[in-house]
């Protein structure tokens, strides 16, 4: 259902049967991560202009691991990685 890059990728399936018995499979809650408790690989320095796509794809190579990055700066929403230029951001050690 997800790609193996995906955040929910290693989550576990759960089951919920309603009143009439239909199955309804859907995935259990994600827990964030510390970021304080993260190693970074990296540091970068958020530009004007930039988006949560733009500083991975600059970081990392591969935009759509953007959650990455804002697990290691306890970032619930992506834009609040990206809402101060000169805002410097812990790079996680990525592996895809």
């Amino acid at each position: 259902m997800f790609d193996h890059t995906s955040r929910y990728y290693q989550i576990k399936d759960a089951v919920y049967e309603t009143e009439d018995g239909k199955r309804v499979i859907y995935k259990l809650r994600r827990m964030l991560p510390q970021g304080s408790e993260m190693s970074a690989l990296s540091v970068v320095t958020v530009l004007e202009g930039d988006r949560p796509d733009l500083v991975t794809a600059r970081a990392v190579g591969d935009p759509e691991q953007f959650w990455r990055i804002c697990d290691a700066n306890d970032a619930m929403d992506p834009f609040q990685i990206t809402d101060r230029p000169g805002r410097l951001l812990k790079i996680p050690n990525i592996k895809i």
